[in-house]
C-alpha cells in the first residue's frame, strides 16, 4: 500500500474518532437520528465530495458515494455503518466505511478504479438498533424485511417515534420502504468489519462464510407495585424475582444448547429504590447455530419465564453467496473463513443480492464496548485485503 493510502486512512479515522465519544467511559454514543449521528452524517457526506464522488440519501435514509454512474448497474458495493451500541467502540462499522473510503483511494492511485463497472461506498442507517430496538433498519428497510408502517412506530426510551426522530433530522419517513430500484443497481456488496471475537488467530484478515440466526424478544414480567419497607415478603408480587430466574434459566439453557441468549437491557416501573416494582421490561438476545437449536432454545426460555413476549425482530441463518464467498478467499491467498454470531447489513442484503464479508482481526475478542480494538497494522491489511478484492470484481 503507499503511504498516501495510509495517511489518508490515519486522517479519516482521527477526524471521525472524537464524534459522538462520551468521555466519561471512553464509548460511543452514535444513535440514529441523533446529533452524533448528524456529525457522522456530515463527515461522511464530505469524504465524498472531497474525492469528487456522486453523494446522494436513498429513501431510507442510507447514504452512497459513487465512482461511476449510479444509474449503470452491476454496481460493486461497499460500506458499512457509523452508529453505534451505548458506548460501543470505535471500530464497529465506522472502520468498515473508512476502509472503503481509503480502498477506493488505492484503487484511484492504482490507475485500477475504471474496470467498467460502477463502485459504491454506503452508510447505512439504524445498523446496530440501540435507540429504537430493531437493528439494521436501514438496510432491512431497502431489503422489504421490515415494514414501513412497523418502523415509524418504533419509540426509544423517551417515547419518541422512529418517524418523528426521522422528520425532526430533515428525512421524509412516509418515503421509506422497500427500494428496488436500488437493489437493481447492485451487482454484489461486500462489507468490511472488526472481528467480533478471537477466531482469525494469526490471520490480520478473514472471510465470513455465514451467519447465525439470531433475534430480540421483549418480556414483559407484571406485578403490583408496593412499599419496599412495609409489604411482608409473602404479600409481595415482586416481578423482579420471575425475571431474575429468567436470566439464569436463559443462561443454563443456552449453555446446554450450545448457542447464546442475553438479557442486556431492562426497564423497570416504577424504578424506585424504596419501590417494589409492577413491571419489568427485559430483551432477549438470543443467537445459534442453526434455526432449530435457537428456536427450541427460546422457546424453552419463554415457557419458563411466565412473562408476555414479543418477538421485536429475527434474522434467520444467512449463508454468504458462495461463489463470491470462494472468489474473496481465493484472491486473498486461502485465508481463514469462518462463521460469526454477530448480525450485519450483509446478512439482510443477503436475501436480495450476492453479499460477502472480509473481518479485520480483534486481538481481544472484545466488541460492543470501549475497549474493542484493532491494531493500525491489521486495518491497513484490511484496506489492502478491500482494495484487492474489489478490484477483481470490478
Amino acid at each position: 500500500m503507499i503511504d498516501q493510502v495510509e495517511e489518508n486512512f490515519r486522517g479519516m479515522w482521527r477526524e471521525l474518532l472524537p464524534v459522538g465519544r462520551y468521555e466519561a467511559t471512553g464509548g460511543y454514543r452514535r444513535h440514529a437520528w441523533t446529533t452524533a449521528d448528524g456529525e457522522c452524517r456530515a463527515w461522511f457526506r464530505e469524504q465524498a465530495l472531497k474525492r469528487g464522488l456522486t453523494y446522494e440519501v436513498d429513501r431510507n435514509g442510507n447514504q452512497w458515494a459513487w465512482y461511476g454512474d449510479p444509474a449503470a448497474g452491476d454496481a460493486i458495493v461497499t460500506g458499512s455503518h457509523l452508529d453505534s451500541v451505548p458506548d460501543g467502540g470505535a471500530y464497529d462499522g465506522p472502520l468498515g466505511v473508512v476502509s472503503a473510503f481509503a480502498a477506493l483511494d488505492a484503487l484511484r492511485e492504482r490507475g485500477t478504479a475504471t474496470g467498467g463497472r460502477p463502485l459504491a461506498i454506503v452508510n447505512f442507517g439504524d445498523e446496530e438498533g440501540a435507540r429504537f430496538g430493531v437493528a439494521c433498519v436501514g438496510s432491512r428497510l431497502m431489503a422489504g424485511v421490515l415494514e414501513p408502517g412497523h418502523a415509524r412506530a418504533l419509540r426509544d426510551q423517551d417515547g419518541v417515534l422512529l418517524g418523528d426522530a426521522m422528520e425532526r433530522a430533515g428525512h421524509d419517513p412516509f418515503a421509506i420502504g422497500r427500494d428496488d430500484d436500488r437493489l437493481g443497481r447492485i451487482g454484489a456488496y461486500v462489507e468490511l468489519h472488526v472481528e467480533q471475537g478471537r477466531n482469525l488467530g494469526d490471520a490480520p484478515v478473514g472471510v465470513a462464510s455465514a451467519i447465525w440466526p439470531h433475534g430480540r424478544w421483549r418480556f414483559d414480567f407484571h406485578g403490583e407495585a408496593n412499599h419496599a419497607g412495609t409489604t411482608r415478603l409473602e404479600d409481595r408480587r415482586d416481578p423482579m424475582l420471575a425475571y431474575a430466574a429468567t436470566v439464569l434459566n436463559a443462561r443454563e439453557q443456552a449453555r446446554l444448547a450450545g448457542a447464546l441468549a442475553t438479557f442486556g437491557k431492562i426497564s423497570v416501573e416504577p424504578n424506585g429504590t424504596n419501590a417494589i416494582a409492577s413491571r419489568v421490561t427485559a430483551w432477549l438476545d438470543s443467537r445459534a447455530a442453526d434455526s432449530d437449536t435457537l428456536d427450541m432454545l427460546v422457546k424453552e426460555i419463554i415457557e419458563q419465564s411466565g412473562a408476555e413476549v414479543t418477538r421485536e425482530s429475527f434474522t434467520p441463518v444467512v449463508e454468504f453467496d458462495r461463489p463470491l464467498r470462494d472468489r474473496l478467499a481465493a484472491r486473498l491467498g486461502g485465508v481463514p473463513v469462518l462463521p460469526t454470531g454477530a448480525g450485519h447489513d450483509a446478512g439482510i442484503l443477503a436475501s436480495a443480492v450476492p453479499t460477502a464479508m472480509l473481518f479485520v482481526r480483534n486481538p481481544t475478542g472484545v466488541s460492543h464496548s470501549p475497549a474493542e480494538h484493532a491494531e493500525e497494522a491489521d486495518c491497513l491489511a484490511g484496506v489492502t485485503a478491500l482494495a484487492s478484492v474489489l478490484e477483481d470484481l470490478l
